[in-house]
């Protein structure tokens, strides 16, 4: 599950969370009505006073808060169902006594014991309930091979074996184990005979994350021989984006909110990097939806004819399609108009002398191989227009780091360069307003890493409404 659906996840709990206090408190209200002899219609017709909304509406937001300090919203992927429950009682009997307080200060004759007990029991049930059935979806979701996350475990010990062992009893956790990661010692053949595999050792981790698609990290490492290891193997996790997993808060991390979460009766920390806000998050994904839908929409009939003329002016496919990674080092195709040759890519090698970028990146001003319609559609970014699909997909955002080929990537030399994969990647970005090919490969990377921590809403749209201005300059474009 990328980010910003697991922020979306959390959104959706708390209003969710909200409806079943409302209906507790409704609920609670009708009992206590009946037992007084009130009937139904006699409920539904008494009047409610604006005091009253008032504060019901102050206890929501007390509730609410009081919901996030308890931790109902952190990550319970690892959590247990017994554990879960425990949690929501704990909550829930909390919001008992904040509004029997609450009756007693504003004296409202209505919440005595039995309201008290009635509303208890209700947004207990709301609430577990609510969560049972997010918990039974996804496991549908996950037996499919969707919202699955890739783990590495780093330590081949007992721990980590045990871990490995819960990881696969609980496939309504929706974790891969890609392998572990430990150098020779004296336990690796009681671990080779439970059947599990190194994939490699930790001189060859750096390589490893490299090359292959991991969302987390669990550290199992004997921590009194091992800290300053370990440390380095944090630091190397933390330069590639990767969230991270393990016993305690035992490392000195720069960036990361930390959540601690059970499976069965082990503890782990669950430490990711970012601040960014869960409201901005969600506008932010609505915001690539609804735009990129109603931009498909308006340019429709210039697509079309920007399609007809790529057609009619080169022999070639009308539209360019290349792999390129995008979050946590997912491949992707990504769409664009065709500017170049059809062979173009089978002649990048011969032009590699003349490349004008500095680091792994190939850009040439004056490129031979592009088609003169090619040149407009670059001028004027039209060629990437097709990418408003890849937006609608989900596999990429309207702003963030800029998708990179899988050959560029590849030719990294810097781990912490890695980072901007952390997010996905976007249309536009710093780079584009700020010279677009014109600027250096290292700068370029530097308002990469700006960008992902700095990162809010107001940053993303001040980008959108600096991309127009910086299209039409068509200044620094290749």
């Amino acid at each position: 599950m990328t980010p910003n659906r697991r922020r979306f996840m959390k959104y959706v709990a708390k209003l969710f969370d909200l409806c079943a206090l409302s209906a507790a408190i409704a609920v609670g209200l009708f009992v206590s009505s009946s037992l007084k002899g009130m009937t139904f219609a006699d409920f539904m017709a008494l009047r409610i006073k604006v005091a009253n909304c008032l504060l019901f509406a102050l206890l929501l937001i007390l509730w609410h808060n009081l919901f996030i300090f308890c931790g109902l919203y952190t990550s319970k992927r690892l959590t247990t169902q017994r554990a879960l429950i425990l949690e929501v009682c704990k909550s829930t009997t909390l919001a008992a006594v904040l509004l029997l307080a609450a009756a007693q200060v504003f004296y409202l004759p209505i919440v005595r014991s039995t309201f008290v007990l009635v509303f208890w029991l209700s947004s207990t049930f709301f609430m577990v309930a609510g969560r049972a059935g997010a918990r039974w979806l996804l496991l549908i979701l996950r037996s499919h091979g969707r919202n699955s996350r890739f783990i590495l475990i780093l330590g081949t010990n007992e721990r980590a074996i045990e871990f490995a062992r819960q990881i696969a009893h609980h496939p309504e956790l929706g974790y891969q184990i890609i392998g572990f990661v430990d150098d020779d010692w004296a336990g690796i053949p009681p671990f080779e005979a439970t059947g599990h595999t190194r994939c490699c050792t930790f001189a060859g981790l750096a390589n490893f994350l490299r090359g292959n698609v991991i969302d987390e990290a669990a550290i199992y490492l004997p921590l009194r021989s091992y800290y300053e290891h370990a440390a380095d193997l944090v630091e190397l996790c933390e330069q590639h984006g990767i969230v991270l997993r393990f016993d305690s808060q035992v490392f000195n991390l720069r960036t990361p909110h930390s959540n601690l979460h059970d499976l069965e009766e082990n503890s782990h920390v669950h430490a990711v990097a970012g601040s960014a806000e869960l409201v901005s998050s969600l506008i932010k994904r609505s915001l690539d939806v609804l735009l990129s839908a109603v931009l498909l929409i308006i340019l429709a009939p210039l697509l079309f004819a920007v399609a007809l003329l790529v057609r009619l002016m080169s022999p070639g496919p009308v539209f360019f399609r290349q792999t390129r990674v995008g979050l946590n080092k997912r491949q992707f195709s990504i769409y664009k108009f065709r500017t170049m040759g059809a062979d173009a890519e089978q002649l990048q090698d011969q032009l590699l002398s003349r490349n004008e970028m500095t680091g792994p990146v190939f850009k040439i001003k004056k490129d031979p191989r592009v088609t003169p319609l090619g040149r407009i559609l670059r001028k004027t970014s039209i060629d990437e227009l097709p990418q408003l699909f890849n937006v609608l997909k989900g596999d990429m955002s309207l702003v963030g780091p800029r998708a990179m080929s899988f050959r560029d990537y590849e030719r990294f030399d810097q781990d912490w360069q890695r980072r901007r994969f952390s997010v996905k990647p976007g249309m536009t970005c710093l780079w584009q307003i700020y010279g677009r090919s014109s600027i250096p490969f290292e700068k370029w990377m530097e308002l990469d890493m700006q960008y992902i921590d700095k990162w809010s809403l107001w940053l993303d749209l001040k980008i959108l409404a600096q991309t127009v201005p910086a299209v039409l300059r068509g200044t620094g474009a290749a």
